[in-house]
């Protein structure tokens, strides 16, 4: 169970990515992470009386604060380097950091995988590095100091730039030019992401899903001194809006399906198979966006999939 809950909880935080990726193109960033997070807050709290059997203990409380901060962290870094790069750069560089810093939290803390799923893990983070390595080499190849692309007066959002992809922009509309601030800001999200997946593990199963919603509040209160400080209340666009909306909500199902996921199995397979979410985005992207896919990119996904496979033989422990 808690192998397909890790998987279903990456392909809600790979769908919630691509939607805050195209609307952090056309948006303020803090004004898509403020719209993302009050609909992520709604979503907990509804799912609350669902699972908390009992009040919560201070631990748990304090565990859910640091994983929402550093989530929010984490979060508003990846909506940056998606506004600056293609979505297959800062992605799946999150992804290297927030895999790797949970399994070594996860052995650290005396967690013995079996063999199969220990080289599954194994597998999992060259996978990863090298859709990040193909990623940002290609992106590499882009003219730097170009700036993010706005939406349309129409309201469509031109493809996100890739070498060897022919791209038609709108008028007064330019490609992503800025690959070293998205692999920056891919890094960034991965320690941020990588304590979220640490907190939220730490915090424990006891006080249900009470540490989930400290979380989210955690981040909400950080989300709204930043856009205060910053002037960023207004609300964007209707599209960019809508997109903010669905990222908060499926990234909130994606926290809580991890959060059930790293209970009822090693943090280190949970969260190395949440980590995977970059393959569900850089598909979304391939698919909507006609962003390409390099054969090492190929061979990267290819890679993750059998690992997935070897974590399942091996079972969650």
């Amino acid at each position: 169970m808690a192998i397909v809950l890790a998987l279903a909880s990456a392909i809600t935080y790979g769908g919630s990515d691509f939607a805050a990726g195209l609307a952090s193109r056309s948006a303020d960033v803090i004004r898509v992470t403020l719209i993302a997070s009050t609909a992520g807050l709604a979503v907990v709290l509804v799912a609350l009386p669902l699972a908390a059997p009992r009040p919560p203990g201070t631990a748990a409380l304090a565990w859910g604060a640091v994983a929402g901060l550093s989530g929010t962290v984490g979060a508003l870094a990846l909506y940056l380097g998606f506004r600056h790069a293609a979505f297959s750069v800062a992605g799946p560089l999150s992804a290297v950091g927030a895999a790797g810093f949970s399994v070594l939290a996860g052995l650290l803390l005396g967690e013995r995988p079996t063999a199969l799923a220990l080289t599954g893990i194994v597998l999992a983070l060259p996978a990863i590095v090298g859709v990040s390595a193909s990623a940002a080499s290609a992106a590499s190849a882009a003219s730097p100091g170009q700036a993010s692309e706005p939406e349309t007066s129409t309201g469509q959002m031109p493809a996100a730039a890739d070498p060897g992809v022919p791209i038609r922009p709108a008028p007064g509309v330019t490609a992503l030019g800025r690959p070293a601030a998205g692999v920056a800001a891919g890094l960034i999200a991965g320690a941020g992401f990588a304590l979220l997946f640490i907190g939220l593990n730490r915090a424990g199963s006891g006080s249900g899903l009470w540490p989930v919603v400290v979380a989210q509040v955690a981040e909400q209160i950080v989300i709204c001194g930043a856009a205060a400080v910053t002037g960023n209340f207004r609300l964007p666009g209707a599209r960019s809006g809508w997109l903010a909306a669905i990222t908060g909500v499926t990234g909130a199902v994606g926290t809580i399906l991890y959060f059930f996921a790293t209970h009822d199995g090693f943090l280190a397979v949970t969260a190395v198979l949440t980590s995977l979410y970059p393959a569900i985005t850089i598909v979304l992207a391939r698919t909507l966006l006609g962003e390409r896919l390099t054969t090492l990119r190929l061979a990267g996904l290819a890679l993750a999939a059998a690992c997935v496979a070897l974590i399942a033989i091996g079972g969650a422990g």
